[in-house]
């Protein structure tokens, strides 16, 4: 199959990745029991330009939960190929609702053009961190990483919220914000 091995730097420590990429490889179902009782993270993908990829997508999702239902594993739905935008099937907010659905994060991608990509990967590590290491190691970890947020960015939070209160569709939308952090649980 197809195995990716990089390290890379996040939040200031190293990390190590191995990436099997072997669905598609082979249509045994043995295979495909047998990766998803292994790995410490899970990144599925689809396109936004193909609907029939994410239905197959919010399928794995569901077996993947079964397969792994008492292990608290980190789960990244992913939309490629975000820069297609005339081609595109499946809308962010979609994207966004099966994630909350499904208790996953979610993030969009343009593996073409690197959007995002580095993203992604940082932020599995940060998922595979937030639930394997000690509360003291994350609260150290993100003490470093935080970011001195401006004054107009708390103000849209802040009447954001207020927004929220009297627009159900708005309120959704700020329920389902923390799947698209990759940086908390």
């Amino acid at each position: 199959g197809n195995t990716y091995d990089r390290s890379i730097i996040v939040d200031g420590e190293e990390a190590s990745l191995v990436v099997f990429d072997i669905w598609e490889q082979d249509d045994s179902q043995w295979l495909q029991n047998h990766c998803m009782k292994m790995g410490d993270a899970y990144i599925i993908v689809y396109s936004v330009t193909d609907k029939v990829s994410f239905e197959k997508a919010s399928e794995l999702r569901i077996q993947l939960r079964r397969a792994r239902q008492t292990e608290d594993i980190p789960i990244i739905l992913v939309g490629n190929k975000s820069d297609l935008v005339r081609s595109r099937e499946v809308s962010v907010d979609e994207g966004r609702a099966c994630a909350v659905v499904f208790d996953c994060k979610f993030i969009e991608t343009s593996a073409a053009l690197h959007h995002n990509v580095k993203d992604l990967f940082e932020g599995i590590v940060r998922q595979i961190r937030l639930r394997k290491d000690s509360k003291e190691d994350n609260a150290r970890r993100m003490a470093n990483t935080k970011r001195r947020e401006s004054i107009g960015k708390k103000a849209k939070r802040f009447l954001g919220k207020i927004v929220a209160k009297n627009n159900k569709k708005m309120a959704f939308k700020a329920k389902s914000k923390s799947c698209h952090d990759l940086s908390v649980l």
